[in-house]
């Protein structure tokens, strides 16, 4: 939730900034008021929902922004990409910092947190269905964050943020459509994440079915805690590693494979027990490694300044009108 925040500030003040009379100093492209407004009016009250299932239409309009999205990028791949001059090794299959991608895309994975209350939502929460549920959706989602990682980074090289969207120019119309859709796409999908944190608050804390006032009062608690917590750090990439490292691995490889061996009957050299052993052995380095490396080599950001290519009057004259 605090790295959808970041998005949104991030996001929303390039949007602003292409109406007239607002300007860098404007109170519309400060990130704190935006991010604060985008959660009073939009965030909180969607979180405010009592059952995940009233969410449906909302994930379905967020899920057709995303294609339109990757739309957009793949089109700037292809119009802007060609103008912006190729970071030094920029094509070698991996380099050590690798190891912290895996946190990122670990953390752009992770889905076990609301397994139980999606699986509840299903008008026939059978095995069967689940599963369908679950292969399309994760399915649909590597391929088309696959595609997103490649357009991106076929279009900047090592010039890629952790936001594409810190990539693209202020005055490209076309980007600033898809910065729309992103940020709507954004904010429509930090309720999940709410309620799930809510219900974990609920039933570890309070063992038993929220009153209306408690209900409130705990959802008001935890968006209030990640706005604030959001509006000093600007800076996407750092938070996604962080997330990565220390809740997505943990939540993604450690957790899972040990509750399994602990279920199981056999030993954990046992052919069944193979896999999970070396999942929670490769969770361990991953983050580990990847924290480490988030010190010693932190991902650069940009901090909302515009990217040197984009003074280029040949890029700006060239980026086509939406």
């Amino acid at each position: 939730m605090i790295s959808y925040n970041i998005t949104t500030g991030d996001t929303l003040t390039k949007i602003f900034q292409r109406i007239s009379g607002v300007g860098p100093d404007h109170i519309m492209a400060d990130r704190h008021f935006v991010i604060i407004m985008s959660t009073v009016l939009c965030t909180l009250p969607l979180s405010l929902y009592r059952n995940i299932e009233r969410l449906g239409k909302v994930s379905f309009l967020s899920m057709i922004l995303t294609v339109i999205i990757l739309i957009i990028v793949i089109i700037r791949a292809a119009t802007l990409g060609p103008q912006i001059p190729t970071t030094a090794e920029a094509w070698l299959f991996a380099k050590w910092n690798a190891i912290q991608a895996v946190g990122v895309m670990s953390f752009a994975f992770i889905c076990h947190h609301n397994s139980f209350l999606i699986y509840g939502s299903l008008e026939q929460p059978t095995l069967t269905n689940w599963i369908r549920v679950t292969h399309i959706s994760v399915g649909s989602a590597l391929i088309i964050s696959a595609a997103f990682a490649l357009a991106s980074y076929v279009t900047f090289t090592g010039y890629t943020q952790g936001d594409i969207f810190e990539n693209y120019c202020r005055n490209d119309n076309l980007a600033t459509f898809g910065r729309f859709c992103f940020a709507l796409s954004i904010i429509t999908t930090f309720p999940l994440e709410c309620f799930v944190t809510r219900e974990v608050i609920s039933n570890s804390i309070c063992g038993r079915e929220l009153s209306k006032v408690e209900h409130i009062s705990i959802t008001v608690i935890i968006v209030a805690a990640c706005t604030a917590l959001s509006l000093p750090y600007d800076c996407l990439g750092i938070v996604l590693e962080l997330n990565g490292a220390l809740s997505a691995t943990p939540l993604i490889f450690i957790i899972p494979s040990a509750c399994f061996l602990k279920l199981s009957p056999g030993r954990w050299y046992h052919s069944e027990n193979l896999m999970p052993a070396f999942l929670i052995v490769l969770g361990v380095f991953v983050m580990i490694t990847g924290l480490t490396m988030m010190g010693l080599n932190p991902q650069d950001c940009s901090h909302g300044a515009e990217m040197f290519y984009c003074n280029n009057a040949n890029i700006s004259a060239t980026l086509p009108p939406v």
